[in-house]
């Protein structure tokens, strides 16, 4: 984005010369005019390269960022705007803009890494340009959740890609069980986030297997192995499960009890897409749904402590009764004695 900016500095710096209608502006002019700018708002002492300030006012120009600016020479060494008032902060964000944005909406979410990113270069410097030039001191006013020292993110583009062009890879791998690495010849098919963390769903002998992106040490490409595609749809493929955890049973009907003060937000925010209320009790509501009981719904559930009770089915109710018997049990030192229920 550094290169992007420098970029964006020269265009502001150029379109701020030729809307000065007072002077004649030559090519040395805007030249030295972007290399002041440069140094004022970056602290880069760089003189710009008379190619650099040609290749711009091309781009301005174009259609490529939409700016299609009336740049035009006269007597051979003058540059103005053919078009009175023009100015390149007047551009609004055209519907194809919008178009592109939402396209890449799914990944805007996520990471720098991503290649998709690519595609919107000219919509964000664009946008990037309207924000730095008519905002100093600004701060964000969006606060989207990440977590910068997330290992393995550096991972994604490289599998996006693979997924794309259909190539096997040889992942070395260590997952937080295993002592050591393993390398594994897989076909990747899709790409998951899950509460903050990606996972590569591959397919890999006749079965499908996750592996979280953290985990992952080295990717290698193999393409003297040929592709399997299961032609995975991701929406089909998690239907069944909360997280990432799918297995080949089937589907069972989770009763829960939440009491009353948080029940209004387990209703805005659902546990699956298949919940339901079941009926409303003297202190919560009762809720089901139909998933595969998995590792993510016992983090789920565990999550509410004492605000949840699972009703069916008893497997699972007994698990979680397990889970917080033990969690109990740490915080009872030796020498003190149980508290009764």
């Amino acid at each position: 984005m550094a290169s992007n900016k420098n970029a964006l500095i020269r265009y502001k710096t150029i379109d701020q010369c030729l809307r000065n209608t007072m002077r004649k502006w030559t090519l040395d002019d805007l030249i030295d005019a972007c290399s002041d700018a440069l140094y004022e708002y970056e602290g880069k002492d760089v003189y710009v390269s008379k190619r650099t300030i040609q290749l711009d006012i091309q781009m301005m120009r174009s259609d490529k960022l939409g700016y299609n600016a009336p740049i035009e020479v006269y007597q051979r060494k003058y540059y103005e705007y053919a078009e009175e008032g023009y100015s390149i902060m007047n551009i609004p964000v055209t519907e194809n803009d919008v178009k592109v944005m939402n396209d890449a909406i799914q990944v805007l979410r996520q990471f720098k890494d991503f290649s998709l990113f690519k595609e919107m270069d000219g919509v964000l410097q664009r946008l990037e340009d309207s924000v730095y030039s008519s905002q100093k001191n600004n701060r964000a006013i969006i606060h989207l959740d990440k977590n910068e020292q997330l290992k393995g993110l550096h991972f994604i583009d490289p599998l996006y890609n693979a997924i794309q062009k259909k190539r096997v890879l040889e992942i070395t791998y260590k997952s937080f069980k295993a002592r050591k690495e393993s390398k594994l010849i897989v076909h990747p098919q899709l790409l998951k986030e899950f509460n903050n963390r990606w996972f590569l769903i591959v397919h890999h002998k006749s079965d499908f297997m996750n592996l979280a992106l953290d985990r992952i040490v080295t990717v290698k490409e193999k393409p003297e192995i040929n592709f399997i595609d299961k032609n995975i749809d991701g929406d089909e493929y998690f239907k069944n499960v909360i997280g990432v955890t799918v297995s080949n049973t089937k589907p069972r009907r989770i009763e829960f009890w939440i009491e009353k003060r948080l029940a209004p937000y387990v209703i805005t925010k659902p546990f699956h897409h298949t919940q339901r209320v079941i009926r409303e009790t003297e202190d919560g509501v009762i809720f089901n749904i139909l998933v595969q009981p998995n590792f993510e719904l016992e983090r789920v559930i565990l999550g509410y402590g004492e605000s949840i009770e699972i009703l069916k089915p008893e497997k699972l109710r007994t698990q979680i009764q397990q889970q917080l018997h033990r969690a109990r049990n740490r915080y009872i030192s030796p020498n003190e004695e149980s508290p009764t229920a």
